[in-house]
């Protein structure tokens, strides 16, 4: 049973009427660079090392119109892939999305987040995107979704802040107030909604805020409909966040954008400040800098189920001595400017580009090269290589075994 049936059942229809996310269907596979729900890259990201199995098994909790289960699908092959949805219309998209993509072997089940318990035995990796922020009860879902994740398992989480959506949730409930009791009528909602927008003068806070940061999205009526009419939504800050992840009794393993939770891109010209910081709870530099740059509009984050095997390559012998391999998610190779993980261009050096062009074979070798090996043969210095695995466009796992 659902904390809240009604509040269920009306999320239920907003994805019935506004299938979500609206994103079109493909005869192809979908672009392989969303690391996210790579299983070795989400697993390198959080442990440093390589999974040392790939048949593992992999839910979709939340799924909507499939777009996150059909990249789980591509992006690891060998895994067997269940999707959830407490919306049918969603499912029924989500099915043909992956149908024409080739997305073959995945199963979908009409299941709410709650009811997670009802299917059988425990999953590697969980993917939960943009779902638990719409219960009527977060902490029941991810204790759910928590008691279904196997030891050293992984589950990926995306949840909104509120710093960053002030704007979102003033013009949810204005649109409210302007409902009455028409609430629940998504369609006249979205009327509603663009109409204040096209009413109001361009000098608006509302407006230029919606311009700046969501407007583009938003001109499709699912997005915009799943921003501001949705029937549910619990905004986050980071102690309210880490109540939430406290109650999964989980391990924390990271935030997937590193480079916003570094203090020093903010108070780099008062390093005394910094050097102040040290002082504070991992928790409390957090709300720091979320304080001090309030722009964030989601968490996007890894929770782990002890025990998490966790390698690090900062000895240079352990280094020198790592196997390494072509990241999975690689957007942009083979060619000189890629992407790292946080989707930012990178401009190869010749040296970077031999070494990665090395990596992406080594795999095959009957004797993969370490990566002192390649290092050499490139011409590209140890904190090169280490530089590459810090922007994930390369795997690291330790030697394999001598076999004599």
């Amino acid at each position: 049973m659902n904390s809240n049936p009604d509040i269920s059942a009306a999320v239920g229809r907003l994805y019935d009427t506004y299938p979500f996310p609206p994103d079109p269907l493909s005869d192809e596979a979908p672009p392989g660079y969303n690391w996210r729900w790579s299983w070795p890259m989400a697993y390198s990201f959080c442990t440093g090392g390589r999974p040392q199995k790939q048949d593992i098994r992999i839910l979709d909790a939340g799924c909507g119109t499939g777009s996150s289960t059909d990249y789980l699908v591509h992006l690891n092959r060998e895994a067997s892939v269940t999707g959830i949805d407490l919306s049918s219309g969603a499912l029924e998209v989500a099915g043909e999305r992956c149908r024409r993509s080739g997305a073959a072997g995945v199963e979908f089940r009409h299941l709410s987040l709650y009811d997670v318990g009802q299917l059988e035995g425990e999953f590697d990796f969980i993917n939960c995107v943009g779902v638990l922020h719409h219960l009527p009860d977060p902490v029941r879902g991810i204790q759910a979704l928590a008691g279904k994740l196997a030891p050293g398992g992984i589950l990926h989480i995306f949840v909104y802040a509120e710093l960053g959506r002030w704007g979102v949730s003033l013009m949810q409930q204005a649109i409210a107030l302007l409902q009455g009791d028409r609430r629940g009528d998504y369609r006249d909602g979205v009327e509603v909604g663009r109409k204040i927008f096209a009413s109001l003068p361009e000098n608006n806070r509302l407006v230029k805020y919606e311009k700046e940061h969501w407007a583009f999205e938003n001109q499709r009526d699912e997005c915009f409909a799943d921003m501001y009419v949705h029937p549910q939504e619990v905004d986050y800050n980071i102690e309210t966040l880490f109540e939430l992840i406290d109650a999964s009794g989980l391990e924390f393993l990271g935030f997937s954008n590193r480079e916003y939770w570094n203090l020093e891109r903010l108070l780099d010209k008062a390093p005394e400040l910094v050097e102040r910081s040290r002082g504070l709870s991992d928790r409390h530099r957090y709300r720091l800098i979320e304080l001090l740059d309030p722009e964030i509009t989601h968490y996007e984050f890894f929770l782990g189920r002890p025990p998490i095997s966790k390698t690090s390559w900062d000895d240079r012998e352990a280094l020198l001595a790592a196997i390494p391999e072509l990241s999975p998610c690689l957007h942009g190779w083979p060619g000189e400017t890629v992407f790292d993980s946080d989707y930012k261009l990178v401009k190869l050096s010749g040296a970077e580009f031999e070494f990665l062009h090395a990596c992406e074979a080594n795999p095959q070798l009957a004797s993969p090269k370490n990566v002192g090996e390649l290092a050499g043969e490139s011409k590209l210095d140890l904190e090169g290589a280490r530089s590459l695995f810090q922007r994930q466009l390369i795997l690291l796992s330790q030697p394999r075994p001598s076999s004599n």
